[in-house]
């Protein structure tokens, strides 16, 4: 045993303890399994499993460890046999417990984990590993995915492989570049959507075996797509054959129970110890490791920051020090890989530098940006100039953080509606701003993520029982819908403008943030070869003839109208090149006049013009 990734371990700084622990098919002098468990509080423990009959009287774990080290080696042992660790502890109590560290599980409502071989799966992939970076200046647009409720076969789940033939093409069509999956770390109740969690290295066999999810990501990543995972490190279920009181006491929760239970229901981990520490970092690069995924999303950054995620009971130091600790080694590690915080509060430096005090994050959700936006566009337009400055005012904080836009599924739940069904109006005028909305969007700085069936204007709420209603794609109304996503997706994503230079001020300028009489906003973004200015119309008045500013002089083209008739519009839309005139307008030295329809969201491109290299002989110097 590698006495220096135990003291690792205990020390809280390992990030590969599952190459220890956990059940590793090995060959010490016959081929068989070796079993490792940490537990130092037990008085005993046994391998109990579906090869011995569930009775453990022959297959008692040896204490390798003053420190709580237990560990079995079975000889002739091989994979796809269930067990479980047979704890008894010092109190009198007999625990059946699942691995911690297990790399496979049964499926719910069983909770045994299972022996599986996770070596031998080959990867396809060292080309996109080795060009992979953190994505800070290229396009970045997320497709947050739960597997279970994108598409199902009946009443039946998808299995990880079959996603390969409808998910990818699908995702690749319409202009994602990224896919975010919801928790994949084996739960046991479907309703959680895997964000109440057990098995942290082992991935749901809901949807196949680990090595199908394998395939899957490679298959990801042959045509340039990217996976990011869900990971919760703040908090896992109360279940009895779980990590609460694992060996008979508190082990991997706070040890007082104000501490250790969650408003979720269930136990927050004791991110104070050194050993929970270690296994929340292995397990993060577990996933980075033996699934080659390309980001990790952290969940409720803001509980781990305060105590109870309430920053009026202070900040938790030792969960803070995790966190760096954590970012750190990960980003040591896999450079590649970006680290991704879903945190609701305002905690400063989320995404700087850990060695600059920072959390050492690369990119925190922007949930103020969020809320602004669909709390102005819920509102009635007569009311909306006295909300103006919510959509500007996330251009006042922007560059304090590296910010990523969220649609998700936390905004499409619970009685929220969804994001079509929040716009003020009626059903013309809700698919007309949504449509707005998503030109702001994905022309705004900062990287992107919208929840599956965002894209089809689905109007009910997602259900993990119920898949995307995709017969909506027979209604031209949704159908077109999709098409406007679609072509909007691939001009963010094809234009540099719109990511190159999204964490500096050169990458946005306003052009109008304060008409609040008309609510029209305006900006341009811009590279060395193109300008694109946008314009958003947030009420039902159109205008034949308005005038907007705009920084270069030259021919603008209009390359997105959201009233397009292909999408539904009215068709007010500026079918020719505009050229400037010569006198200029909110501040800027040059002007448009462009045809504005009610609700639009446009895009105008300008292609800059290069100067002309001049050739010709090199006149010699005379001496």
């Amino acid at each position: 045993m590698n006495q220096e990734l135990l003291d690792s371990f205990h020390y809280g700084h390992c990030t590969d303890a599952y190459k220890i622990f956990g059940a590793h098919i090995v060959h010490e002098n016959v081929s068989g399994v070796r079993f490792t468990v940490w537990a130092p509080n037990a008085s005993a423990i046994e391998v109990i499993g579906s090869f011995n009959d569930w009775n453990g009287y022959q297959h008692r774990m040896e204490k390798v460890s003053d420190r709580g080290i237990y560990s079995l080696f079975v000889p002739r042992l091989t994979d796809n046999y269930s067990y479980k660790y047979r704890i008894y502890t010092f109190d009198g109590q007999v625990k059946d417990k699942s691995d911690p560290y297990a790399f496979y599980s049964e499926l719910r409502p069983s909770s045994g984990s299972i022996i599986y071989k996770l070596d031998g799966f080959k990867w396809a992939d060292a080309r996109w590993l080795k060009k992979r970076t953190k994505n800070f200046d290229k396009p970045v647009n997320i497709y947050e995915v739960h597997l279970g409720s994108w598409r199902k076969n009946g009443h039946y789940w998808y299995n990880y492989t079959q996603f390969i033939d409808e998910l990818i093409p699908y995702v690749k069509d319409n202009g994602f570049t990224h896919i975010e999956l919801m928790p994949l770390i084996e739960h046991p109740f479907d309703g959680s959507w895997g964000y109440q969690a057990y098995g942290y290295f082992s991935a749901t066999s809901r949807y196949g075996t680990p090595k199908d999810l394998m395939k899957l990501i490679n298959e990801c990543h042959k045509h340039n797509i990217g996976v990011i995972l869900d990971m919760v490190p703040v908090h896992y279920v109360k279940d009895d054959f779980g990590l609460r009181y694992f060996d008979g006491t508190p082990l991997y929760e706070y040890p007082n129970s104000h501490d250790a239970e969650s408003e979720w229901g269930t136990m927050n981990f004791d991110l104070w110890k050194e050993e929970v520490r270690s296994f929340l970092m292995s397990a993060t690069a577990f996933w980075c490791d033996y699934f080659h995924v390309d980001g990790i999303r952290m969940d409720a950054v803001k509980n781990l920051i305060y105590w109870g995620g309430n920053s009026d009971k202070g900040v938790n130091e030792g969960a803070l020090a995790f966190i760096r600790r954590l970012n750190y080694h990960i980003s040591t590690k896999f450079p590649g890989v970006m680290l991704i915080a879903e945190d609701s509060s305002d905690f400063p430096k989320v995404t700087h530098s850990t060695i600059d005090g920072g959390l050492g994050f690369d990119y925190k959700w922007d949930l103020g940006w969020m809320n602004d936006t669909l709390k102005y566009f819920k509102k009635d337009p007569i009311f909306r100039k006295h909300h103006h400055h919510d959509l500007t005012f996330s251009m006042a904080y922007f560059y304090s953080e590296r910010f990523l836009l969220p649609l998700s599924h936390d905004e499409v739940v619970h009685g929220k509606k969804t994001i079509i069904d929040r716009m003020w109006g009626n059903y013309d005028q809700k698919f007309a701003q949504a449509k707005t909305l998503y030109v702001y969007m994905l022309t705004h700085p900062g990287k992107k993520l919208n929840f599956m069936g965002n894209e089809l204007a689905m109007f009910r709420e997602w259900d993990e029982d119920r898949p995307c209603d995709w017969s909506l794609l027979g209604n031209s109304r949704h159908a077109s819908f999709l098409r406007f996503f679609k072509d909007m997706s691939f001009i963010y994503t094809s234009s540099k403008a719109m990511f190159e230079h999204d964490f500096d001020y050169q990458g946005f300028q306003w052009i109008d943030a304060d008409n609040v009489d008309q609510s029209i906003y305006s900006y341009y973004r811009e590279d060395e070869d193109h300008v694109y200015v946008t314009v958003l119309n947030m009420l039902p008045v159109g205008y034949e003839h308005f005038t907007l500013g705009v920084p270069y002089q030259g021919e603008y083209v209009e390359i997105m109208n959201t009233e397009k008739d292909i999408y539904e519009g009215c068709n007010m839309c500026n079918y020719f090149p505009l050229y400037t005139n010569e006198y200029g307008s909110h501040h800027l030295p040059y002007s448009i006049n462009i045809r504005l329809a009610p609700f639009a969201g446009i895009v105008f491109r300008l292609a800059k013009e290069k100067p002309v290299k001049r050739r010709g002989r090199k006149r010699k110097e005379v001496v």
